[in-house]
């Protein structure tokens, strides 16, 4: 009778533990240590601080709005990405979709909930048209896309900015920023805190992302892409087509995150405020970290926005910097990049003498 090996090799808990982005993070939380260690303090104390104050009573609202930004463009740019396309123009996707929102807010004459609706479409809208633009860069004059959506943010940025200081901007006012949107439009906060309905809508598209991926031909499609795009193309996956459909989408959900931004607390557009976060990279490293996959994203925003938000409370408590913790999620990339080279280096050795019989 044979006798059955018991390994959790192929269960998910063991795919889980012997992943690269779960060793990168234990990397990183060392070198981390190492940090604490070299400027007197105590990690495990200042580790601490950063759980309490990110998940925490008084800290639990500021890391569900930080991770409504940072979930929502690492969602938008894990879409391309899962095809293996590098969308960075977030930050001028969110941005145009902020504008977009504002002046629709402002202007459209609607009741308070249609104008609230209206305003979120038209972010999308915005964000959509500018990303396939990228793509079009691509498809018909051959600029590569992480080229084209990379330098297309800096005339969207300065362009809204325009509007914000000059057609649109508040009277008597000394800041770059739009009036203040009419009363009832913005998006419904949860209680007294800074949680709005937007993180209700972003979750909502990561669960979209995640059903597509998972249970449609398009997902199949896109993983496909992803993995091995001559085969795709042999197989009938029109590359151009898909480009554009994939960028229009990321482009829609940073124009959501945009347009949220803008009709969450203070209610308006001001100049620099969706981008002064620096959130588009933070998304961008989620992403990254998960290998674009959905689940994985979503887990990694939330990681990463608990440990900004963390970051504050341990410079408070333990008079740490809390750019310690940009820190961390630097040392988090470089042993991801360092992990995914060695074991490819690996599995290239491993596969040479069979070549060679």
């Amino acid at each position: 009778m044979a006798v059955e090996r018991v390994s959790g090799e192929g269960s998910p808990v063991g795919r889980v533990l012997r992943s690269s982005a779960l060793h990168s993070v234990v990397a990183a939380v060392l070198v981390g240590a190492l940090f604490l260690v070299g400027t007197g303090a105590e990690p495990l104390g200042a580790y601490g601080s950063v759980v309490s104050g990110a998940l925490g009573p008084d800290g639990i609202g500021a890391t569900l709005t930080t991770g409504t930004s940072i979930l929502g463009l690492a969602v938008a740019l894990a879409i391309p990405m899962r095809a293996g396309l590098l969308n960075l123009g977030g930050d001028g996707q969110s941005v145009l979709g902020g504008i977009a929102a504002a002046a629709t807010g402002l202007y459209a004459p609607l009741p308070a909930p249609l104008a609230v609706l209206a305003a979120l479409l038209a972010g999308m809208l915005a964000g959509a048209v500018y990303a396939a633009a990228a793509a079009v860069c691509q498809n018909r004059f051959g600029v590569p896309l992480l080229v084209s959506s990379l330098l297309l943010s800096y005339p969207a940025m300065s362009f809204a900015s325009y509007l914000a200081r000059f057609p649109l901007k508040e009277e008597g006012s000394s800041l770059p920023q739009t009036r203040r949107l009419p009363d009832g439009v913005e998006l419904p906060a949860f209680g007294s805190s800074t949680v709005t309905v937007g993180l209700v809508l972003v979750v909502v598209a990561a669960g979209v992302f995640v059903f597509a991926d998972a249970r449609t031909a398009t997902g199949y499609e896109i993983r496909m892409t992803g993995l091995n795009p001559r085969f795709a193309a042999y197989a009938g996956v029109e590359g151009p087509r898909l480009t554009l459909r994939l960028m229009a989408l990321s482009g829609a959900v940073a124009g959501l995150v945009g347009a949220i931004g803008v009709l969450s607390f203070p209610y308006r557009f001001i100049d620099g405020s969706l981008t002064a976060g620096g959130h588009t990279w933070t998304g961008l490293t989620a992403a990254l970290l998960a290998s674009a996959a959905p689940i994985g994203t979503a887990v990694a925003a939330l990681f990463f926005a608990a440990l900004e938000v963390g970051g504050l409370a341990m410079e408070r408590a333990t008079e740490v910097p809390r750019e310690l913790t940009q820190v961390l999620q630097a040392v988090v990339i470089v042993f991801l990049a360092a992990r995914l080279r060695f074991t490819r280096r690996r599995a290239k050795k491993a596969a040479s003498p069979k070549e060679d019989l």
